[in-house]
């Protein structure tokens, strides 16, 4: 097997942190074209689908793949911005603010990529720039605050293997989750108290996170775990009753029992019986995409207005805030305790250059 090396490498050349920033991922287009390349890429994943290989190739490629590129193009086009996906626009503009934060601190230090777990920008291509960077130590940053074999387990799972091409494979670490990270907690919470400042307190705060199938939690994932305290966590800052707000879960995919209360069944509950004020959040998704602007934002609403509800407001992603871009850096500078030791003085390769010979 050939390994990817440097040939212009110099053993005296100074090193840097990498520091990856992931997300899930998005289409290149809202385009049926588009979107059938997306979920080839996305549902041929074995950590997403626990199906047997052969048997899920056959439903993917005979059946998904011919009717449901052409609807989700749909649901992208209602969200697609001049900027593209808003995944990706909002992914950028989180990086950039994260670059400019870091820097203050570490200047020249540590270099940050942005990738995507499916579809543009590639995680083996942000590695590469991390390589060509002479990133000797890199730090994986996957942006769900709480793990999931499906979403985190998949991120490494795609980094591993672009490192195993590697010559020389850099010292590795992940950020495995921050669900219960403080600064995370009052980010949320002072986000959904400012929404109240415009928009009063609703009767109902529904914390609705991406669903999951019930037999990965069966089988030890601690996802459900973690949504639950996350929200808990919030509640308690917000000094909410029991009965002020309530956990349940979206985007379910497939015949088999996903977690559940489902949003989309709780919404029309809620209405049917009185709750007319309900607001939602969706703290698992760190930046907007489309299971927040459209399915929430969109879809949901009718839901709950049709079933006689009144009034509907979903309390946006953190985004780009700065708050949010903060708690984000903090968590990178906190990991990279110890690797920014080693630039306070020489490089420990350049070092061993220097006690061969080479030229400094």
């Amino acid at each position: 097997m050939k390994y990817k090396g440097n040939p212009d490498y110099k053993h005296d050349s100074e090193s840097c942190i990498g520091v990856l920033i992931t997300n899930l991922g998005t289409p290149d287009a809202p385009t049926p074209a588009a979107l059938r390349t997306y979920l080839a890429e996305f549902l041929s994943d074995p950590r997403v689908i626990e199906v047997p290989k052969i048997i899920w190739w056959f439903i993917l490629h005979g059946i998904i793949l011919r009717t449901r590129p052409k609807k989700s193009a749909e649901a992208y086009e209602k969200i697609w911005t001049k900027n593209g996906s808003p995944l990706l626009d909002i992914s950028i503009k989180q990086v950039d603010e994260i670059k400019a934060e870091i820097e203050k601190q570490y200047p020249g230090n540590i270099k940050i990529e942005l990738a995507m777990r499916y579809g543009n920008p590639s995680i083996e291509s942000g590695l590469e720039k991390l390589r060509k960077a002479n990133a000797s130590r890199i730090l994986i940053f996957p942006l769900y605050p709480q793990y999931s074999a499906a979403t985190t387990a998949s991120t490494f799972d795609e980094v591993a293997n672009v490192l195993k091409t590697w010559r020389w494979v850099p010292a590795l670490r992940m950020i495995n989750h921050y669900h219960d990270n403080p600064d995370y907690i009052d980010a949320l919470a002072n986000s959904i108290e400012r929404h109240w400042q415009s928009n009063s307190k609703p009767e109902k705060l529904i914390f609705s996170f991406h669903g999951m199938p019930q037999h990965y939690i069966d089988a030890g994932d601690p996802y459900f775990c973690e949504c639950q305290k996350s929200a808990r966590l919030v509640a308690e800052k917000l000094q909410l009753k029991k009965n002020e707000w309530l956990v349940t879960f979206q985007s379910r995919f497939g015949p088999r029992q996903w977690l559940q209360p489902y949003t989309d069944i709780t919404l029309k509950e809620l209405a049917k019986n009185g709750i007319k004020h309900v607001q939602i959040i969706c703290p698992g998704f760190s930046a907007d995409c489309l299971e927040t602007i459209e399915e929430i934002d969109m879809q949901n609403r009718g839901f709950f207005k049709e079933a006689g509800g009144e009034t509907f407001s979903y309390i946006p992603a953190l985004n780009n805030n700065n708050e949010h871009i903060q708690t984000l850096s903090n968590i990178i500078m906190t990991q990279c305790q110890g690797w920014n030791e080693d630039h306070k003085g020489l490089d420990r390769r350049k070092e061993r250059a220097v006690q061969l010979g080479a030229k400094t």
